[in-house]
């Protein structure tokens, strides 16, 4: 059948070639033969051994065609890798030529920035005080302490009979004529300094309404309270505020003669209230927004302390309203903070007062934290007893919960306690702050929602129950303490878990690790005066602790003796490498735990290292870079491990010595026997009457 079927098509084409050119016949037969190569290939099973070789030969030449297809195609294929890898090295280089002409020009801007800055300097310079940067106004020096203003006679009248001070503060009669004459102002002045005098004053005297923004609903609460009690006209506004003082506010913020003199919001306020936002842009038409106060004005820059993206939106006031003087004031600025600030509020020809941020009545102690939560408590019950009966005082926790089992421990003890936390209403939080401030209890347990501007001058004793997530924020809640001008206590418990906990909290942050590290190195160190740490951190130089000591350093409180902890630096390595090699990592407590294990069953002379002592050896290496946090995320919490630092291959041929805790118990009433020492200097150089009665406002 199929011989047939061949024979038929053979004589067709033959038949069709006949018509066709001659160079196209072969072409033709050829193809025919094809064709009858291709049926004689599908005979059926009967014919397959008479055609077994014709069809092992066109398998073979297929086989092999396929092969010769397929090494075409990887050598395609390879070829199209090679391009796309030129293309990557291609793109590379030119990432690489923008990163280079990106850092040429933060070198020049860098370098810009820091001529400004030396002029700056030189501009702000005055040999009329060391407290003072006097500016330079129309080629002419101006002398902002100078009584001969317009406005100086009733500036001092209503100080003595309103407020009831009789003198001014260093600074703050500079800073009150610099913003009575319209001109933006940057004041940094310790806390206990009186900055809020500086806006509440003006307001007072001057026509129109003085917007002030504060960072917590407790500054607000208290400030206003305060100025009731002198019968000056002022409001807040808060999520809870009611509908009569709203409209008792807009009604003012509309009216020709406004009667309210000053305004307290929050930040969020005004970068989210269109409502808020339209009054105020009526009050500042009208020509009755005398100035804007912005307090706490370090969390507007991302390097400070207490970065707050709300803050960052207030450099669009001096754009919306360029004839209202703004005023900034807080009490922890660094160079770097106070030079982003002026940047980012729009006021960078804004005069510049700071007054020395050190004050010399604190007693500043990092005590090392017990092991357990009643231990801690313990030491914080016996402090308090034998130093502070019946003295006032804050206890900052690290998070609600940590407030609310000191609290309840504190009152168990017999100590009068209340919590004042995020999650207290503000009902609560309004009830507690009043009785703290009529000492019906003597001590608050506080997270940093409370604290800033609060105004108690007799507060004794500040205590840290953890550590602080920067310095700036620890010198602003010590410095809650002894607003008086008394001497007062600022104690910190350095805790090992507590640096990876807050470590865990901060990572995220843009300087959060940075600035906590700060604060580590800050209670590490046991040799260098805790006064002239703060002072060196905040740029003043030639400040420490005066005879006979205001510090744990200086009053002998941290004796220590120096040991070689070169090899248990190199155990705690080798349990780190150990562990990585069996697929584990470890955190700092599994750290310690595992070197006290492994220098016990060694029976090596490290076996007398206590716990504490290895938890010191392991912050000195995180301090030094000798170990390093390794971060890991999961779906409930942030886990902190530890692996090697960039400075591990030190530990090869150099020696690493640590000064150790020799003896950490304190001698009974030690703060009282220091601070009536020093309390005698403390008088002579403060007048504790006029700054009590200036914190008032």
């Amino acid at each position: 059948m199929w011989k047939f079927v061949a024979a038929v098509s053979k004589g067709r084409v033959g038949s069709f070639t006949k018509v066709l050119q001659p160079q196209n016949k072969e072409r033709l037969h050829f193809e025919a033969r094809s064709l009858s190569n291709l049926q004689l290939g599908v005979r059926p099973t009967n014919d397959y051994q008479t055609t077994s070789s014709n069809k092992s030969d066109w398998g073979k030449s297929f086989l092999e065609g396929l092969k010769l297809k397929q090494n075409v195609q990887q050598v395609e294929d390879g070829f199209v890798d090679l391009q796309m890898e030129l293309r990557k090295v291609k793109y590379a280089i030119e990432d690489k030529n923008q990163q280079v002409l990106s850092i040429q020009s933060e070198q020049e801007m860098l370098h810009k920035k820091m001529t400004d800055i030396v002029q700056e300097i030189k501009d702000n310079s005055s040999p009329r005080s060391n407290t003072t940067h006097v500016p330079q106004l129309h080629n002419t020096d101006v002398d902002w302490s100078s009584k001969n203003f317009p406005w100086s006679a009733e500036l001092d009248k209503t100080l003595q009979d309103v407020f009831q001070i009789k003198h001014f503060h260093p600074v703050q009669l500079q800073a009150i004529n610099s913003t009575m004459s319209k001109r933006d102002v940057l004041l940094i002045m310790s806390t206990g300094g009186g900055k809020s005098l500086c806006f509440q004053l003006p307001a007072i005297i001057s026509k129109g309404i003085t917007l002030v923004v504060t960072p917590l609903v407790s500054l607000m609460e208290d400030q206003v309270l305060n100025l009731k009690q002198y019968g000056i006209k002022a409001h807040m506004l808060k999520a809870d505020s009611s509908m009569e003082d709203v409209m008792e506010v807009y009604d003012s913020m509309k009216s020709p003669n406004p009667q309210v003199k000053l305004v307290y919001v929050t930040p969020e306020k005004i970068s989210k209230s269109k409502q808020f936002m339209s009054y105020l842009d009526k009050c500042y038409k009208s020509g009755n927004l005398s100035r804007i106060a912005i307090d706490e004005v370090h969390c507007v820059s991302q390097w400070g302390n207490d970065f707050r993206p709300d803050y960052k939106m207030l450099g669009i006031l001096k754009r919306l309203y360029p004839s209202t003087p703004i005023i900034g004031l807080t009490a922890t600025s660094t160079n770097k903070v106070t030079f982003d600030t002026k940047q980012l509020l729009n006021i960078p020809d804004c005069v510049v007062f700071r007054t020395p941020l050190i004050r010399k009545n604190l007693f500043y102690e990092v005590r090392p934290k017990p092991t357990t939560h009643q231990k801690v408590v313990q030491d914080i019950v016996t402090t308090i007893q034998e130093n502070f009966e019946g003295e006032s005082g804050i206890i900052y926790c690290i998070s609600c919960r940590n407030c609310t089992d000191v609290c309840n421990s504190l009152i168990k003890s017999g100590i009068k306690a209340a919590v004042y936390h995020a999650r207290c209403s503000a009902k609560k939080k309004s009830e507690v702050h009043q009785q703290w401030l009529n000492n019906e209890i003597q001590v608050i347990c506080a997270t940093v929602a409370f604290g800033m501007g609060i105004n108690k001058p007799q507060v004794r004793f500040v205590i840290h129950h953890s550590i602080s997530k920067s310095v700036e924020n620890y010198f602003q809640e010590a410095g809650r303490a002894g607003r008086d001008g008394k001497p007062s206590l600022c104690l910190l418990y350095f805790g090992f878990w507590d640096v990876f906990r807050q470590t865990s909290m901060v990572f995220r942050e843009r300087t959060g690790t940075e600035n906590l590290s700060k604060v580590v190195k800050f209670c590490h160190n046991l040799k260098t005066c805790r006064v002239k740490l703060l002072a060196n951190h905040f740029g003043e130089v030639n400040e420490q602790c005066q005879s006979p000591g205001m510090c744990d350093v200086c009053s002998d409180l941290q004796k220590t003796i120096q040991k070689d902890v070169t090899e248990p630096c190199k155990v705690l390595l080798r349990l780190i490498k150990f562990n990585s090699m069996d697929g584990n990592r470890l955190t700092g407590i599994q750290l310690v735990d595992a070197a006290i294990r492994d220098s016990k069953n060694r029976k090596t002379k490290l076996k007398d290292l206590t716990r504490q002592e290895w938890q010191r050896i392991v912050i000195d290496m995180l301090v030094n870079g000798f170990l390093r946090e390794d971060y890991h995320l999961t779906s409930r919490s942030t886990i902190v491990y530890l692996t090697y630092g960039r400075n591990v291959r030190f530990l090869l041929n150099n020696k690493v010595m640590l000064d150790l805790h020799d003896n950490v118990q304190q001698p009974k009433n030690i703060y009282k026997n220091c601070l009536s020492l020093n309390h005698g200097t403390f008088e002579k150089i403060t007048d504790s009457d006029n700054l009590e009665k200036s914190d008032n406002t």
